[in-house]
């Protein structure tokens, strides 16, 4: 493809190697049910683990943990505890994470053309 964007190979989420894929590389690191929803409530700012909870409650605690984890270990969520009883623990974007903001709108768009497009 002419003008495309050559990436270092990883050996993570996003590994495209064998594909040689950017497509493939962004959806191993932000695809999945749930995570694209979570980064776009976090470009709103903090918000504590409950808030998130709130913002997507058709995703079981299990699973949203689960994915904070993996996006703070792709480097897009940074997460802050708080020595407190009860502890409090907030989640952010971090600046890499935030550079998936025109995305994340944009598939925002796109979701409410469609969803007008349905019966």
């Amino acid at each position: 493809m002419e003008g495309s964007i050559a990436c270092a190979p990883t050996s993570r989420r996003g590994d495209d190697r064998r594909s040689n894929c950017a497509v493939e590389a962004a959806l191993g690191v932000i695809g999945g049910r749930w995570k694209g929803v979570v980064l776009f409530w976090l470009l709103e700012g903090k918000l504590r683990f409950g808030e998130l909870r709130r913002k997507v409650p058709n995703c079981t605690e299990r699973m949203l943990t689960l994915q904070l984890r993996e996006l703070e270990e792709d480097g897009l969520v940074e997460r802050t505890v708080y020595a407190e009883v009860p502890p409090r623990v907030e989640y952010e974007l971090t600046p890499f994470g935030r550079s998936l903001e025109p995305v994340l709108r944009g598939l925002c768009e796109w979701g409410q053309r469609y969803k007008r497009r349905l019966p």
